[in-house]
């Protein structure tokens, strides 16, 4: 199954150079604030236009299972393949994937849409591993820092990948990422950085290249993964393992942090 598309261009809607690439995160004529209140009870959706992605037909056709991943799409799935078009994830790579979160599952499964022919996934969590699979890893590594080094190199005979994917983030995570691509590769950087920072040196003695940031969600979806979904190509709604409703968000993080589930969904159907 390989599904690869270029950026997509938003043509009469886009207002600058950020939107006419494809980069719609990184507006120029942004609302001021940034990516402030989304956790709030009520927020305005500004310039719409480009922000949202209309699905088409009525709601009440489709099951939970495909709603829950349209839902996926408004972040995660999203997410997760801009960490897959960013590594340059191409049709017979091998590719490896640095976290088993909801976003790493999801660029698992990015990865496979774009014909990688093998998936490195790293995880220590049995469920996780176990969708990552579902997803299209080939190999699971629970080995983290110099192991997974190590590691990798065995599965790719020593050559590294072609394509990596850091969903993470961490110090260690981008860290053990940029030693593990072959020289040439290309780590997309998803992960939003926390008290990381990445030593130069080795992306030039080995010709490796960085990419990443917010993604592109509208562009994603309006080009390839809504159509993904609505076809049946792909089914991320799976990585919803624990539903809450609105008077227990606290009991949906909490779960979440305490890996009792790799994502929670809030069930507002009764509003």
């Amino acid at each position: 199954m390989a599904l690869v598309q270029p950026y997509g261009r938003l043509g009469d809607r886009a207002h600058d150079d950020g939107l006419r690439a494809g980069f719609e995160a990184n507006c120029m004529n942004a609302e001021p604030g940034g990516n402030a209140g989304y956790q709030a009870e009520v927020m305005r959706a500004a310039k719409t236009d480009t922000a949202l992605v209309k699905v088409p037909g009525d709601p009440k056709s489709y099951d939970d299972a495909t709603l829950n991943s349209l839902l996926t799409l408004a972040d995660v799935m999203a997410t997760g393949y801009h960490a897959a078009v960013s590594a340059e994830v191409r049709p017979g790579a091998t590719a490896v994937v640095f976290g088993d979160g909801a976003v790493g599952l999801s660029g698992v499964l990015s990865a496979r849409m774009r014909g990688a022919s093998r998936i490195i996934a790293m995880s220590r969590h049995e469920d996780r591993a176990a969708l990552a699979r579902q997803f299209g890893a080939t190999d699971i590594v629970p080995e983290r820092g110099d192991d997974a080094v190590a590691r990798v190199m065995e599965l790719t005979d020593g050559d590294g990948a072609d394509a990596v994917l850091e969903c993470v983030g961490s110090a260690q995570s981008i860290e053990t990422a940029v030693r593990v691509g072959r020289p040439g590769s290309t780590v997309g950087r998803v992960g939003v950085p926390h008290d990381a920072h990445i030593d130069v040196d080795v992306l030039f003695w080995r010709n490796i290249g960085l990419k990443g940031g917010p993604a592109s969600v509208a562009t994603y979806d309006r080009n390839v993964l809504l159509p993904a979904v609505l076809s049946g190509m792909i089914d991320p709604g799976i990585m919803f393992t624990g539903t809450f409703d609105l008077d227990h968000v606290q009991d949906a993080y909490e779960a979440m942090d305490g890996r009792r589930a790799i994502k929670s969904l809030i069930n507002v159907s009764e509003i």
